[in-house]
């Protein structure tokens, strides 16, 4: 079966899948630290309230099955991690082409019903993203046998979809991406900035211009590119890896940057690194395709062109929808990300106090480990580490009334000093006391100056606006 193996892509191969992998380890990482505090039985918006309200059709899960405690969580979660660590260390690629099949199948069963559950919480679109990665990878084949070419291709239209989808809706959005101001805010009221962030801001105005436009022409010419023969293809790929790290640097966007490098690699070609650094290119000595697995191949790449047309259309579509789900299982969505860009950022800050009656001078604040909050601290790196916590803090100061579903609850785990919401925290001043009074104010944010830098050692110069909630206590 010569025409359904792709003899020069064994490096991709090897990339997607423990690429991919690596990507599950964080997110049920992630699940294991976060969910329970967030989703569990005790959580901020508990699971069971979910399943009892939306069907299993409209949201399938293991979930639905059972959820008497976080028990099941974490055991999915571990199932999870174990598995997506034997395929980072490559051992279920040793076997016959159905190991890793299942092993990836599983990781994506796993991590759905994770998603389907998660609510607010869980609503970005690189769940998705990942989601379809992961069941993508399942089709890569093993060792012993040849990469298939629709499985490359399937992961290509993945990646044009994410790339392209991005670049449309931007320039169907926000006037700023049209005339090349959009990063003259961007950097400074992005959800969560990064420790270079703030010199990112304080590039010069016509480097942000030039900055733009370079992402308009890798978001909207170089996807295309990825379907062009070799060499072409490569270096589209290496186009996009490259700007990808530009953002890596820039800014905390969860996985969305790394899960986008790793399907870059879909594009690249063994004979082109290896005229560079040969020493990449892994050797390949595979057996013949088994007949089951080509038409397994087949079968699955026949579905994902019939789910193709929900995701096609809406790149064309005037109205087109960012980061969409057409069905349940998050297969063949649609992207996208920063359709518009907000011109000034405002924090909701957290301040608990014990005195009884307190005075304004009595309030600590409680200190978020990713989003910005005293202005002398810097913005820590912790992408592909998904903070789900602190980026629902941000939706919430853009006054997403959705978050304040969880919020109060959040609240009153505060004053009950419950240490599990704690330990989502970057600093408790009370250190595990509880508090008398907790409260949330908004406050507008700006990055400082170099001058306001240098004379007063600070990132950020903040100024109240508001207050989101009155002083409560239990």
């Amino acid at each position: 079966m010569d025409w359904f193996v792709a003899e020069d892509y064994g490096l991709a191969r090897v990339v997607l899948q423990r690429g991919v992998a690596v990507l599950y380890v964080v997110a049920f990482v992630a699940v294991l630290r976060q969910f329970p505090v967030l989703l569990g039985e005790r959580g901020l918006l508990p699971v069971p309230r979910f399943t009892a309200r939306v069907p299993a059709s409209a949201a399938p899960s293991l979930f639905h099955w059972r959820y008497p405690s976080d028990r099941l969580l974490r055991a999915v979660s571990w199932t999870g991690l174990a598995l997506a660590l034997a395929v980072v260390l490559g051992l279920p690629q040793q076997g016959p082409p159905w190991v890793p099949m299942l092993a990836f199948l599983v990781l994506y069963g796993l991590y759905l019903s994770v998603v389907n559950v998660g609510q607010v919480f869980y609503g970005f679109g690189w769940e998705s993203l990942l989601l379809e990665a992961g069941f993508l990878a399942a089709f890569l084949g093993s060792d012993r046998v040849g990469t298939p070419w629709i499985t490359l291709i399937a992961f290509r239209w993945l990646l044009l979809r994410v790339e392209l989808g991005a670049g449309l809706i931007k320039l169907r959005g926000d006037p700023a991406w049209r005339d090349l101001t959009a990063l003259h805010y961007h950097h400074e009221t992005q959800p969560m900035p990064g420790p270079l962030s703030w010199f990112f801001h304080h590039l010069p105005g016509p480097l942000h211009k030039v900055e733009v436009a370079a992402n308009h022409v890798t978001q909207l010419v170089v996807p295309v590119l990825l379907l062009a023969p070799q060499p072409v293809a490569t270096w589209a790929a290496v186009a996009v890896v490259v700007t990808q790290l530009w953002l890596v640097l820039s800014g905390n966007f969860a996985w969305l940057n790394w899960v986008t490098i790793v399907l870059a690699f879909s594009a690249v070609g063994d004979d082109v690194v290896a005229g560079l650094v040969p020493v990449l290119v892994p050797a390949q000595a595979h057996g013949p395709t088994p007949l089951w697995f080509a038409v397994v191949v087949l079968a699955v790449g026949a579905v994902l062109l019939v789910l193709s047309w929900w995701p096609a259309r809406n790149l064309f579509s005037r109205r087109q929808r960012m980061n969409a789900s057409f069905n349940a299982f998050h297969l063949m969505g649609a992207y996208g990300a920063f359709g518009s860009i907000t011109r000034r950022r405002e924090e909701i800050v957290v301040e608990g106090t014990r005195a009884a009656d307190p005075g304004e001078d009595d309030w600590q604040e409680y200190v978020f480990r990713g989003k910005p909050g005293p202005p002398g601290r810097l913005p820590r790196q912790y992408a592909p580490y998904h903070l789900r916590l602190d980026w629902g803090m941000w939706f919430l100061g853009l006054g997403s009334s959705a978050q304040l579903s969880w919020f109060l609850p959040f609240l009153d785990r505060l004053l009950e000093a419950d240490p599990p919401t704690l330990r989502l925290l970057a600093h408790d001043p009370f250190d595990g006391e509880r508090p008398a009074w907790v409260r949330a104010r908004v406050f507008r944010y700006r990055y400082s100056t170099w001058e306001e830098l240098r004379r007063e050692r600070v990132w950020w110069v903040r100024r109240e606006v508001g207050a989101l909630t009155a002083p409560r206590c239990l």
